[in-house]
């Protein structure tokens, strides 16, 4: 590091340097679990054993046309997780889809319960692109 930079802001770069380092894997955790708690026939193959097998987020890509045909027969919460998770993986799409949802800004994410909420807080904290 520069000797010129104050402690404190070296330890800062130290310890983003370290979360960025493990972020794409924390990421995939976190995806794993959204997919399991909206149900893995929204993903990839579509099948549970397709979420056991996958290795990484590009395993359990959403099924975009599957989810738009459904989006109007599931629940709202069901709605809101998915077209969140979504737009992870395509903004376009995924805000196209929490337009269709109803939804205007962050704070409608507290209608998802705590289990819903963290994945989606997981997967902001540690997004590196997909």
């Amino acid at each position: 590091m520069h000797p010129l930079l104050p402690p404190e802001v070296v330890e800062q770069i130290e310890r983003e340097e370290r979360h960025f380092a493990a972020a794409p894997d924390a990421f995939f955790q976190a995806w794993k679990r959204g997919v399991e708690i909206a149900g893995p026939e929204w993903f990839g193959d579509g099948t549970h054993e397709g979420l056991q097998r996958a290795r990484s987020k590009w395993d359990l890509r959403p099924n975009l046309l599957r989810l738009g045909d459904a989006l109007g027969v599931l629940s709202s919460g069901q709605r809101m997780f998915l077209s969140a998770m979504v737009s992870f993986y395509n903004a376009r799409e995924g805000a196209a889809m929490l337009r269709r949802c109803g939804f205007e800004g962050l704070a409608d994410l507290g209608g998802l319960d705590l289990q819903r909420r963290q994945v989606i807080a997981d997967l902001v904290l540690n997004y590196v692109g997909w």
